[in-house]
């Protein structure tokens, strides 16, 4: 049980809750601790109070006088002190009993009532406090501190301020911890239970998004890989069929030819051979086109690249598709800016370009255009290759990189792949903006080292 993230995060959250109430008693220890000192100081001097005034007493009248004394008893009494007052000899001259005896009945009750006085029997809890005037012992001070009753109430209630707030604060942060635990597991809940899906064949399994948090792009990072497991199967399906009906039809018709020559029905002359070995050529394009694709995602690995002067290089590339546009009737233009260089393999930089024309030339009709545009942005050479053709509908371009997938019938749908794999392999990218039956644009972007 302790393995189950949800556990995990409950006992986190509980600890935080547990030192964050240990925090707030030991706060309050440390307040009652505080307060009780400084009450204390001011007690002091509230003693120093009385012994001043009963030094400055004594020496007034010259000796200790119990109806003066006793008035100072009281003042005492009232400032949260039970005294006792005692010449040199150690005789009691006045205490705080013996003073509040002296009262009248009204004045002894309130006395009493603002002072919450009780008879201390034990002599060890008086502190003694020595008078002198003028550097000689007159007697003594013994004291013993009353606890004011404002000290009372005010630990009482904390007391029980504190009590609540435990049982509330406390209930709350458990009540809290169940809730926020199970919020922030049940999306990972969610994750894996959508993983195993996935794991077991089930392709289409997505996880919901319910925040914008780091968990929520984790859940729609998931979509996006599952989306692309599944668009991969689709297209793996779509190879298996592609492959199977391009190997078929040569190897078909191959079979045909050959059984009407075993059974004489024909004759096996030139024109019959030559048949034959165009439809070899037809195997030898698939094979060639799967071959260039493993050879286009192994290629940053064995990349020659040198100096590359790309006016030169791309007007030899046109020079040898002339021919294939003139016979289409499609006008093809080339724009490039002087001495423009990039760092990169000539070979598959050749094959990425005319991967895009070759495309471009598919795509576009009689009397249409293509062009060529090369130039600088930034740190980036770029290489654009347009066209007047039928473009690529809205819904195929996020597709149209993925291997096998054709947007429009013919071929293997590799040509695009390969030119995407040939330009990461140069550190760079291949985009494409399209619009279905006016164009599409395929710019190649390799950064200048």
């Amino acid at each position: 049980m302790i393995k189950s993230l949800w556990i995990k995060f409950l006992i986190l959250l509980l600890a935080i809750s547990f030192i964050a109430l240990s925090s707030a008693l030991f706060l309050r220890e440390l307040m009652i601790k505080d307060f009780r000192e400084y009450l204390e100081g001011e007690m002091e001097d509230r003693v120093y109070w009385v012994m001043a005034d009963l030094e400055g007493t004594y020496e007034k009248y010259s000796g200790w006088i119990e109806d003066v004394i006793s008035e100072d008893t009281i003042w005492a009494l009232m400032l949260g002190l039970e005294i006792k007052i005692k010449d040199t000899e150690g005789n009691v001259v006045m205490d705080t009993e013996k003073a509040i005896s002296t009262l009248s009945p009204l004045v002894k009750r309130r006395v009493m009532a603002v002072s919450n006085f009780t008879k201390s029997e034990n002599p060890s809890s008086f502190q003694p406090y020595p008078l002198f005037l003028k550097g000689k012992e007159i007697g003594a001070l013994e004291v013993r501190f009353l606890r004011p009753r404002k000290e009372s109430i005010f630990i009482e209630r904390s007391n029980r301020f504190l009590v609540l707030s435990l049982f509330a604060l406390g209930g709350l942060a458990i009540v809290l911890s169940i809730i926020f635990s199970r919020k922030l597991t049940n999306p990972i809940k969610r994750l894996a239970s959508a993983a195993k899906a996935v794991s077991e064949g089930n392709l289409k399994s997505r996880v919901k998004i319910s925040d914008n948090d780091e968990i929520g792009k984790l859940s729609e990072t998931f979509n996006m890989m599952a989306k692309n497991l599944e668009v991969q199967e689709s297209l793996r399906k779509k190879l298996i069929a592609n492959v199977a009906h391009e190997l078929r039809t040569p190897i078909s018709a191959m079979r045909g030819e050959i059984e009407g020559m075993i059974d004489g029905l024909i004759t096996m002359d030139k024109e019959q051979l030559q048949s034959l070995y165009e439809e070899t050529g037809r195997l030898k394009n698939i094979l060639d086109g799967i071959d260039e694709l493993s050879q286009a995602q192994a290629s940053a690995l064995s990349l020659s690249k040198q100096h590359v002067e790309l006016k030169q290089f791309l007007k030899n590339i046109m020079e040898r598709f002339g021919k294939l546009f003139l016979d289409k009737g499609v006008n093809l233009e080339f724009q490039c800016d002087d001495g423009l260089s990039v760092n990169a393999d000539p070979d598959r930089l050749s094959q990425i370009v005319i991967n895009l024309l070759s495309n471009a030339l598919k795509a576009a009709d009689k009397n249409g255009s293509v062009w060529i545009n090369a130039g600088r942005r930034n740190s980036e050479v770029f290489i654009e290759v347009a066209d007047t053709g039928h473009g690529i509908k809205k819904e195929d371009i996020p597709f149209i990189f993925e291997r096998f997938y054709k947007a429009h019938p013919g071929g293997l749908g590799l040509g695009l792949t390969i030119a995407k794999e040939l330009a990461e392999a140069h550190d760079g990218r291949i985009e494409v903006k399209s619009e279905y039956e006016k164009g599409s644009i395929f710019t190649v972007y390799i950064p200048i080292e």
